[in-house]
């Protein structure tokens, strides 16, 4: 079922009308494609996309629809919009605030995105991240991008980045495998490699979101799988070069806390929620303001801290909250409530759950990752993950008489 208002009848489509589908849908395919590559192409192409939209909308006269869960992320956008007026530099945060333009993927997805398209962009997204994998793993093997000063990132600029969006197609890889009705042999295929350049590029976080994602879709698919998550994670420690199991034995030592910014360790993330729990406390309502974190964390350094300076806190809820205020982590939350509720009960009345089960491994995926990073903030994670929790509803919906299909 689709959880969204309902699309009022356009006119018959004219030959404008048509072209327009057509490039908004493969502009659409271009930005999920492009994102793995390059942010500027990406948002180039989606610039574009969005203008093929509006120009259907005033074309078809049609109404601007979305599932639920887009109003709530609205209502999150306004708040920030309200911190960023009361933030100490407004124009600073008035700037940061762009970013929010990005929410317009959720109803872009949701026009174009059809039953037939939908399965058509996961393997588009599947086979960039696949291309993007290989390219890490040279980076590593033969380029040397095998240390903490320097690792895996694809063409991205950021390492994180380029490890959370491999993380996210993972989520689609498996959920494919797992529930797919067609091309799950391509998943399958480059589903090592796609594992093998996460762990590469030494970014625990993903590798922690990664885990938690396959866990839920084992569990979905049958409980008794998810033994062999850790049979698998055993095997890949095993496997991996002394550089890399190290970091990621790491995740079990607290007394891990490194100098350099590149290796933040774990003494160093709790000073950090120290800190954010100080911001929060201090500016309650509208947080201390959007990317004002890094001017004031001088003011609230905690003893503990290892770096002098962070542009952020590694951990999503409290980067919220402590830079937009109380209210708009109320409404990030009752946005991913929301979500998740809606996604579980397209997965358990669709016939194709393969969707939706990649949708909610995405929302574990960056919740479990979230706790160590601020993956919510990053453009290209966020983008990504917006067309994919956007996906199973588009496909759901019943008003898909296009002249187009």
């Amino acid at each position: 079922m689709s959880n969204a208002h309902t699309l009022t009848s356009a006119p018959p489509d004219t030959a404008i009308g048509e072209r327009l589908e057509q490039a908004g849908l493969l502009l659409l395919f271009g930005v999920a494609a492009a994102l793995q590559f390059s942010i500027a192409i990406a948002q180039s192409l989606l610039a574009l996309a969005v203008l093929c939209w509006l120009a259907l909308v005033l074309l078809r006269r049609e109404r601007i629809t979305a599932p639920r869960f887009f109003w709530l992320l609205l209502g999150y956008a306004a708040w920030t919009l309200v911190s960023a007026a009361f933030s100490p530099a407004p124009r600073v945060s008035l700037v940061d605030s762009k970013q929010l333009v990005l929410f317009l993927l959720v109803p872009l997805t949701y026009r174009f995105a059809t039953a037939q398209r939908a399965p058509t962009l996961i393997t588009v997204v599947v086979t960039a991240g696949a291309a993007s994998a290989a390219l890490g793993i040279v980076q590593y093997g033969i380029l040397q991008y095998d240390q903490l000063g320097m690792r895996a990132r694809g063409t991205l600029g950021h390492y994180m980045t380029y490890s959370g969006l491999l993380m996210l197609v993972i989520c689609m890889a498996l959920a494919r495998i797992l529930f797919g009705r067609r091309e799950r042999a391509w998943s399958a295929l480059v589903m090592p490699a796609l594992a093998v350049a996460v762990i590469l590029t030494f970014t625990r976080s993903a590798v922690v979101g990664g885990c938690a994602a396959a866990a839920l879709l084992l569990a979905l698919k049958d409980l008794r799988l998810v033994a062999v998550l850790p049979i698998a994670a055993a095997l890949l420690f095993v496997a991996a070069p002394a550089p890399v199991a190290k970091r990621f034995n790491s995740l079990f030592n607290m007394a891990d806390a490194q100098s350099r910014s590149k290796d933040l360790g774990a003494r160093d993330r709790m000073a950090m929620l120290r800190e954010g729990e100080h911001m929060i406390r201090d500016h309650p309502i509208v947080g201390v303001g959007p990317n004002m974190v890094e001017v004031r964390y001088g003011d609230y350094r905690d003893p503990e801290a290892v770096d002098r300076i962070s542009p952020h806190l590694h951990n999503v809820p409290v980067q919220i909250a402590a830079e937009r205020g109380m209210p708009a982590l109320a409404l990030w939350l009752a946005f991913l409530v929301t979500l998740v509720v809606d996604l579980a009960r397209t997965f358990r009345s669709s016939a194709d759950p393969m969707l939706p089960a990649a949708a909610l491994a995405a929302v574990v995926a960056m919740l479990a990752a979230g706790l160590f990073e601020y993956n919510f903030g990053d453009s290209e994670f966020l983008m990504l993950f917006l067309i994919l929790v956007t996906l199973p509803f588009a496909a759901a919906r019943p008003d898909l008489a296009r002249a187009a299909e």
